[in-house]
């Protein structure tokens, strides 16, 4: 049985706080909110004793944040992949958004692994298309790879590409704050969805995006 996990980033301090944009020096990677910690914890709680043995992490803050409350309760490291970023779409961005360097995020997070780079590097600006395909193609590549269960840790956009990636037969799927995807399969056999997106954990958040499939 091969399984694959994916979740999204919990909640974001932008969303909470609305004048963020306007008084940080990294106005587009924001931080998780104090509520967003707390569900990322609930998230690593809910995940205990499901046999993740490897946790990948978008290389946002938040998505990083999120994986290393994960990776706290199921006593794992995290590998940063640019493949599950945030989409960069230049109506967000005015030019591609400054993040963290890897060996700042292993400072504030030794859970973060070095030294691993990603066969997928997101172009700027990003059509919808490339990044759902990138999405896709990320999440294809890591499940070839694992040999036991994995999480992938993203936003809404590329978990919902990599969900709709891997199931191809889903018309969308609606990703909420820590919502929880679950797909497994017996060798070749299609892909079974067995977990769409449940948020329960985390109090069901209530910031959810519907994600279609464009491929």
């Amino acid at each position: 049985m091969q399984t694959v996990w994916f979740v999204r980033h919990g909640n974001r301090e932008d969303f909470v706080d609305p004048e963020y944009r306007h008084t940080s020096d990294r106005p587009f990677d924001p931080p998780l909110s104090a509520d967003g910690l707390a569900q990322a914890r609930s998230t690593g709680r809910r995940l205990a004793g499901e046999g993740i043995a490897r946790i990948y992490a978008s290389p946002f803050l938040r998505t990083v944040q999120t994986a290393n409350e994960i990776a706290a309760e199921l006593d794992l490291t995290i590998r940063l992949e640019p493949g599950l970023s945030e989409w960069y779409n230049p109506h967000w961005f005015p030019e591609r958004p400054e993040l963290l360097p890897p060996d700042v995020l292993r400072r504030f997070y030794p859970r973060v692994e070095a030294g691993l780079e990603s066969d997928v590097a997101p172009p700027f600006p990003e059509t919808e298309q490339q990044v759902l395909g990138r999405s896709a193609e990320t999440a294809e590549r890591l499940a070839r790879a694992a040999q036991a269960p994995i999480l992938l840790v993203g936003h809404g956009i590329s978990v919902g590409g990599g969900v709709l990636g891997l199931m191809k037969t889903l018309d969308s799927v609606d990703c909420r704050l820590c919502g929880l995807f679950k797909l497994s399969r017996n060798g070749g056999a299609d892909w079974r969805l067995e977990l769409n997106g449940c948020a329960r954990h985390a109090g069901e958040a209530h910031h959810s995006c519907t994600i279609y499939n464009r491929f």
